[in-house]
């Protein structure tokens, strides 16, 4: 690694609800620095789900996200010449930054209707516990699972 490692910036909570998951989320959206655009789309998101859910939106952001973070992740590792896909716990910050961005990968691979709806859609699928964002957890478990005989290789 070169120089010394940069320093965490802090984040701003979000203007409407003051929530600062809700901000990094909104900061996983934005796509080529537009964050009015990403902030629209998030916003809206949230009265959908209002809408739908007759619920607090965060909360059914909350559950969702909550669902969709993984416990354990493969990484690959070179030994003795044979790669090993090696199970690792994940980390809090990089469970939030997976749960988000395979929920927000999940939406925009949905067809035919603006990406709020789309996220709204998969946010609440995600919180029910049926999604594709869930899915891709799943398969990252069993993964996981598959190769936890690999396990003492992590050192």
């Amino acid at each position: 690694m070169r120089g010394k490692q940069a320093p965490k910036r802090r984040i701003e909570p979000d203007a409407k609800y003051g929530d600062i998951e809700v901000a990094k989320f909104t900061n996983y959206i934005m796509k080529d620095g537009k964050k009015s655009v990403a902030e629209k789309i998030v916003y809206d998101c949230f009265d959908i789900i209002k809408e739908k859910t007759k619920t607090d939106p965060r909360h059914v952001f909350n559950k969702a996200l909550k669902q969709v973070m993984p416990l354990l992740e493969v990484r690959g590792r070179r030994v003795g010449g044979a790669n090993y896909q090696i199970p690792y716990q994940v980390r809090g910050e990089r469970r939030f930054n997976l749960g988000c961005n395979w929920m927000i990968d999940a939406a925009r691979a949905r067809k035919g209707r603006p990406m709020a709806e789309k996220l709204a859609d998969e946010i609440i699928n995600t919180a029910k516990g049926d999604s594709a964002s869930m899915r891709k957890r799943q398969d990252v478990h069993r993964m996981a699972e598959s190769n936890k005989a690999f396990a003492h290789f992590a050192r």
